[in-house]
């Protein structure tokens, strides 16, 4: 088979349609289109099923994308080991963990790796679903708990507690609950139990929840709720990594606490070699080992 052809097949593949494959090839429609039916000619097959609404894979085209998916990737990492140096960096790097922890943690930190690699290019994917690395959905992932997949590289960073917080402000205008049986006359500012997030913090915010709440404010990730307690709004339930970077962060019913959550970095093993994993891999524990350091120093558990 032409190595040509495959690589335009993928493309067609990939993007459902030939004009859209053709902005990427940087070709016309009718030559995308001429070089898929040389294609198929070739094989004696069907790869496509044309509709109006673009292009769906035959199951002979199915087992090609498959094939051709994979010789992407492993060029992908070969790629990447070859322009790869001791002394340079430079490429893109694809990054995903949990809204919260990249917002609040991982991002205001990045600023030291582009000091020291300027020319790194790195794609942050910020979701609470769980991307596929062995697919090369991404290159790194930090995730809330350990990563299922045998084929991973996996390394634990630390744990973490949700706890609640509020803002000095807020205390002093509403002054510090002495229980849970307090939060009828306060805000309760957190995540609801049944949206993506660590489950530890869901059970913890359960269990709030039954309380006799007077008010409460529910965000969809971390970054809201902190800026809400931040506004002096409310009681929030955060994780204990933000006490690093909001110091002022008062406590709350210290005697309350989610169950411990793992914090893992995972990347596959086929990029183990690839120098931008790695000096992102130890900047990341540079980072959790600073990080660890000011906790203890704070006497912060």
């Amino acid at each position: 088979m032409d190595w040509d052809k495959l690589r335009i097949f993928h493309a067609v593949a990939d993007a459902g349609s030939l004009t859209h494959a053709g902005d990427v090839l940087h070709l016309s429609q009718s030559a995308v289109s001429r070089q898929i039916r040389a294609l198929e000619e070739g094989l004696g097959t069907t790869l496509f099923h044309r509709h109006a609404r673009g292009l769906i894979l035959t199951e002979q085209g199915e087992l090609l994308f498959e094939a051709t998916s994979s010789m992407a990737r492993k060029l992908d990492s070969a790629s990447a080991r070859i322009r790869d140096s001791e002394e340079n960096v430079f490429g893109e790097l694809k990054v995903t963990t949990a809204v919260g922890f990249g917002t609040l943690w991982l991002a205001p930190r990045l600023v030291k790796l582009y000091e020291k690699y300027p020319d790194l290019r790195i794609d942050l994917m910020l979701e609470e679903r769980v991307l596929d690395l062995p697919m090369r959905e991404a290159d790194v992932a930090i995730r809330m708990k350990e990563p299922s997949q045998s084929d991973l590289i996996r390394r634990r960073l630390l744990n973490i507690r949700m706890r609640l917080y509020a803002s000095p402000g807020y205390l002093e205008a509403r002054g510090m609950p002495q229980s849970l049986a307090d939060l009828s006359d306060h805000r309760l500012i957190c995540q609801k139990p049944d949206v993506p997030q660590v489950t530890a913090g869901a059970r913890l915010v359960q269990d709030l929840m039954a309380q006799n709440v007077g008010s409460t404010l529910t965000v969809n990730n971390y970054f809201g709720v902190l800026q809400a307690v931040l506004a002096n709004l409310g009681i929030g339930v955060l994780p204990d990594y933000l006490t690093a970077s909001h110091p002022d962060l008062v406590r709350v019913f210290p005697d309350h606490e989610s169950s411990e959550v793992p914090v893992f970095l995972a990347y596959p093993e086929e990029l183990r070699q690839t120098r931008r994993v790695a000096v992102f891999r130890d900047f990341v524990l540079e980072e959790i080992q600073a990080y660890r350091r000011h906790q203890s120093q704070a006497g912060i558990e």
